[in-house]
């Protein structure tokens, strides 16, 4: 198995960023609201291998990074922290310098992207203005606009947010069927759990032990429920992959319509995992959603069981 390699990038705030590193076209991937990369693209499960791992081993140069307040990067102060200190403008302008660090180890060659959930919105708001810098984008379990679905008042909404390992249990259980057998790789998150709290330093200081996360993603998530993106899919002409699966009610099928009519690009298609949530890298139904991300990263038509329209 491969080592990763695991730094910072100077600047304010300071980046932790993972790498797997080959020969073969670069790839980012960019995390979602509540856990970093190491807990997402790069766990390795009880087989040893993780999503980086799968990429790295059909070629890719496999690269990811945790946001500002998220595992190895700079923490957030809670008393000086605003909202928009971590919603999706400045979590672009984040991506932007890993982007242009990525490049310059890789003599200026385009980056493939990999966005999940709420990831998909400042990989958006970033695409927006730097497109020129990419080469293909996998939307997993993106997050759409949608009018009305959320009442919450986004300016009010917390700097920083708590998250207990129970919390994430709940929430990652939460869309699967009644009577339906587990789908996550561990259900009790015997492993995950405890990986989780170690991503935050002072984790098991609070009753109960959990970790602090930035606010902003979720603000981003109510706002664009009430019909504010944040960005404009138009302006996004790259070959893009939308994946998700069947039980994600964070990305449905009128999320996916909703970003295939307007996405700008001229190769765009839908993917639809069987028997998966908007967790699906964590369950075991991840090696489709390896399979499919990875055929299309290598300009290869997705499995065809798995594609639920193409435009």
């Amino acid at each position: 198995m491969s080592e990763v390699e695991v730094f910072l990038i100077a600047g304010r705030p300071a980046l932790q960023l993972r790498r797997l590193r080959n020969s073969g076209p670069p790839v980012l991937y960019v995390h979602g609201a509540t856990f970093p990369s190491a807990l997402s693209f790069g766990y390795r499960f009880v087989d040893g291998r993780s999503w980086e791992d799968d990429l790295h081993s059909r070629g890719f140069d496999a690269w990811s990074f945790d946001f500002a307040g998220f595992g190895g990067s700079e923490r957030m102060d809670a008393s000086s922290t605003s909202l928009s200190d971590s919603r999706a403008k400045s979590a672009a302008e984040q991506i932007s310098r890993v982007v242009d660090y990525i490049r310059e180890q890789r003599d200026g060659e385009p980056v493939n992207l990999i966005a999940h959930s709420w990831g998909s919105i400042a990989a958006g708001c970033y695409l927006n203005h730097c497109a020129h810098s990419f080469g293909r984008l996998v939307f997993f379990g993106p997050i759409a606009q949608r009018q009305g679905s959320s009442t919450a008042n986004v300016d009010a909404l917390p700097a920083t947010r708590l998250i207990t390992v129970e919390a994430q249990l709940a929430r990652f259980i939460a869309d699967l069927p009644n009577g339906n057998p587990p789908v996550l790789e561990e259900p009790d998150l015997r492993l995950w759990g405890p990986a989780y709290l170690s991503s935050d330093p002072v984790a098991l200081t609070r009753n109960p032990p959990s970790v602090e996360v930035p606010g902003g993603p979720a603000a981003d998530i109510a706002a664009a429920w009430q019909g504010e993106l944040g960005y404009d899919p138009a302006s996004i002409k790259l070959p893009t992959l939308v994946i998700r699966g069947e039980w994600d009610s964070l990305c449905n099928d009128q999320d996916a319509g909703f970003l295939l009519r307007r996405l700008g690009s001229e190769q765009k298609c839908d993917v639809v995992i069987p028997k998966a949530t908007h967790l699906m890298h964590l369950e075991m139904g991840r090696f489709a959603l390896w399979e499919a991300t990875a055929a299309f990263l290598q300009k290869q038509n997705p499995p065809a069981a798995f594609i639920d329209q193409q435009i």
